[in-house]
């Protein structure tokens, strides 16, 4: 999740149906003060979306103040949120506001929730039912307006059941419940983010751009750390080579992940399979996309090109294709194709050891067997 440096709702990067939902529900969420919980996996920018929430908020010209709740240790967690008078503690040489104090009026994130630890969840509902808060050390009360936006990668439902955390606290929190997808199931709005990340990190002014094919893979790629993965490959990439067009084939594996590593050679796979193709038919097709389309770097918007090879068209239609070509698709040739890529690269992998192939491939011995003589590789 990536928004400009007002927050502003409206400058959530994405164009997918999730991002528009996402966008939608904000406001009507921004327009109350009753809780709201944030549910996501890492990375996905869920206190970006909280700070969204508080400007568009009637709270937005007043304090926006955050804390992660599994940040910082237990015994230090009650006193960052609820403060301390002096002398509450060994090293407490004075006053100190705890966030709850310094959020009065505004908006209070708390990322993390199911972190918070089993005793201090008690005071936390204490706080939330009657909105006051008890410095430690402290005799009086002081009472507190804020809004509540509370942040997890965990199921608190799960935890409930596991006596992890309180059920009436869950309750008490999730009045407003907001999910922020992951970056799997948002994959067209990887190229605008790669876009402005490689434009937030140019180095003097030299932004990284993508080929065509490392573009497609990148789509294609799982993103289990979401869109921060996604940053800081862009960073990295910037850091690394400032301009330049940027070929996941040529950039050393210790800077890829082991999915894309995969990928990558898959890919180079294919490509060296079709040009096998093209001189034992005579075929002469001299484009190459590690190359091509350089000079367009984002502005490529998808669309199905029948000459480009197998695992490139398999790319472009399970990202999100919304049209096919007027000459259709040759869906049962692709198919068979990408899956005689597959099982030729798991023998040669295993040395031709079929069960471990089928281990790799996750189908069963028989059915890899039966592949195998239906597409005669056993006669490579």
């Amino acid at each position: 999740m990536v928004v400009d440096k007002q927050n502003s709702v409206d400058k959530i990067l994405g164009k997918s149906p999730e991002l528009t939902q996402l966008r939608s529900l904000i406001k009507k969420c921004a327009a109350s003060d009753a809780p709201v919980l944030l549910r996501g996996e890492s990375g996905t920018g869920k206190e970006l979306v909280s700070k969204a929430l508080h400007n568009q908020s009637v709270r937005a010209s007043k304090p926006f103040v955050a804390i992660n709740c599994g940040a910082i240790p237990d015994q230090l967690l009650e006193s960052e949120l609820f403060g301390h008078r002096k002398g509450a503690f060994t090293g407490a040489t004075c006053d100190r506001k705890g966030r709850f104090e310094l959020a009065h009026t505004g908006t209070l994130f708390l990322d993390e929730i199911g972190d918070m630890p089993s005793q201090l969840q008690v005071k936390f509902l204490r706080v939330l039912e009657e909105k006051v808060v008890q410095p430690l050390g402290g005799i009086s009360e002081l009472g507190v307006d804020v809004r509540i936006i509370a942040a997890t990668h965990r199921n608190l439902e799960e935890m409930v059941a596991e006596g992890g955390f309180r059920e009436d606290l869950l309750y008490r929190l999730n009045v407003l419940p907001v999910r922020v997808p992951p970056l799997s199931q948002r994959k067209e709005d990887i190229p605008e983010l790669l876009s402005h990340f490689s434009k937030a990190f140019a180095v003097n002014g030299n932004k990284v751009n993508f080929t065509r094919r490392s573009l497609l893979l990148l789509q294609a790629y799982s993103w289990p750390g979401n869109v921060r993965e996604l940053s800081n490959l862009v960073q990295r990439f910037s850091v690394l080579y400032p301009g330049k067009t940027i070929d996941l084939s040529k950039i050393p594996e210790e800077f890829l992940s082991q999915e894309l590593i995969h990928m990558t050679r898959f890919s180079e796979d294919s490509d060296t399979e079709e040009q096998y193709r093209d001189s034992a038919t005579g075929k002469d097709d001299s484009t190459n996309f590690h190359e091509a389309n350089e000079e367009e770097g984002f502005n490529y918007q998808g669309g199905m090109d029948l000459s480009v090879s197998d695992f490139e068209q398999i790319i472009e239609l399970s990202n999100t294709i919304t049209t096919l070509p007027d000459a259709g698709v040759p869906t049962k040739d692709l198919l068979n194709n990408i899956e005689t890529n597959l099982i030729r690269t798991a023998l040669d992998q295993t040395d031709g050891n079929v069960s471990k192939a089928s281990e790799l491939l996750q189908m069963g011995r028989t059915s890899l067997i039966q592949k195998i003589n239906k597409y005669e590789l056993d006669k490579d």
